[in-house]
């Protein structure tokens, strides 16, 4: 009977102890309406030195490639790579919005461990970027203090899919940093302290916490991809790159580029590439085979380029863009550019104007 009440005891004063602790972190929670998928981002500091393969495993990013384009490291860079402790990184995974949140779409996977509690799980593997109570959830776990060595818990990471003021963006979990303010993190990102307040459902900016994930939203590059693509929609924020189709094509974003998706073929050995149920990449041209995909050609102020458009379980579509670099009259030589595209259809021309409307907002 003692022994039996003393274990009850130990439990309640574990459950009171991660309560205690976790009380003061503030549950990250991403409103996502979106009826479709997407790619997300979030940071993660590792709690202890690594490498990028270990940090790839823990969050099963299924390719090196993709986590190396999510932070702009040269493709050349090793799995074996060494990551401090104290070095942020961007993890990429993809997003699925349940009940009104987006949460990650099953995947990480955890298999618990020697010593593993559900806190030490969410405080120190996963750094905070899920709380105990859910993973709790998430997993169906009616008691968070039993766990057992060998099971296999998803760990909800916080994301969406939902456009910002009818753009669509790259949705990013901010990792806060200690003595970081509200402003200071519009200020870096180009983004309103209105909008990171009111995506955060965050009352006054003065209660912003070290360690809480903020929904970042990034200006994506614009593209001309189809909503019928199989990797509708790709979105690209600046300074990060990723493969597509396959592998065959590779998209970059560059602000200096004027915010437009550069895709080319990606020029991968085959024994690096996911061919699907492709013994090799299709044709990438635009009229004929004379114009291949990211050739551009210029004649006064127009820049005409054959621009990825996507692509589906046979084909890799492209389209001519036409870029005019010329500045309007009324923009007074700074410099503002215009877009036409031959071939992009009603809606492409509608979502390139609601991205570049929203980039020159956030520039403001």
């Amino acid at each position: 009977m003692a022994s039996g009440a003393g274990t009850i005891l130990f439990k309640v004063l574990v459950f009171s102890a991660i309560a205690a602790v976790s009380v003061a972190q503030t549950p990250p929670r991403f409103n996502c309406s979106s009826t479709s998928k997407c790619h997300s981002l979030i940071d993660y500091i590792p709690p202890n030195a690594t490498t990028i393969a270990a940090v790839q495993s823990l969050f099963q990013v299924k390719h090196l490639l993709s986590f190396l384009g999510a932070n702009n490291l040269p493709t050349n860079t090793p799995s074996s790579f060494p990551l401090p402790a104290s070095r942020k990184i961007k993890i990429p995974f993809n997003c699925n919005c349940v009940n009104g949140t987006g949460l990650s779409d099953k995947r990480p996977i955890y298999k618990v461990k020697s010593g593993d509690s559900l806190d030490k799980i969410a405080e120190v593997t996963f750094a905070r970027l899920v709380t105990f109570q859910q993973i709790a959830s998430a997993n169906g776990l009616p008691d968070p203090s039993k766990i057992e060595l060998g099971q296999e818990l998803w760990i909800p990471l916080p994301c969406s899919c939902d456009e910002v003021d009818g753009n669509r963006v790259v949705h990013y979990g901010h990792l806060v940093e200690t003595g970081s303010t509200v402003s200071a993190i519009a200020g870096r990102f180009n983004v309103s302290e209105e909008t990171i307040l009111k995506l955060n459902g965050i009352a006054d900016a003065r209660t912003l916490q070290a360690s809480q994930v903020l929904d970042i939203p990034l200006r994506a590059c614009s593209s001309a991809i189809r909503e019928d693509s199989l990797d509708f929609p790709f979105l690209l924020s600046n300074d990060t790159y990723d493969y597509t189709a396959n592998n065959c094509v590779l998209c970059q974003c560059d602000a200096a580029k004027n915010w437009i998706l550069d895709c080319k073929p990606s020029q991968l050995k085959a024994s690096s590439m996911k061919l699907s149920n492709w013994s090799s990449c299709p044709a990438m041209a635009c009229e004929g085979n004379n114009f291949l995909l990211g050739n551009s050609t210029s004649s006064g102020c127009d820049s005409t380029t054959c621009a990825y458009a996507g692509f589906s379980k046979q084909t890799i579509f492209t389209n001519i863009s036409t870029l005019n670099t010329c500045p309007w009259p009324e923009d007074n030589g700074n410099g503002a550019s215009r877009m036409g595209s031959q071939g992009l259809n009603l809606a492409y021309l509608v979502a390139f104007t609601h991205v570049l409307a929203f980039g020159l907002l956030l520039i403001q």
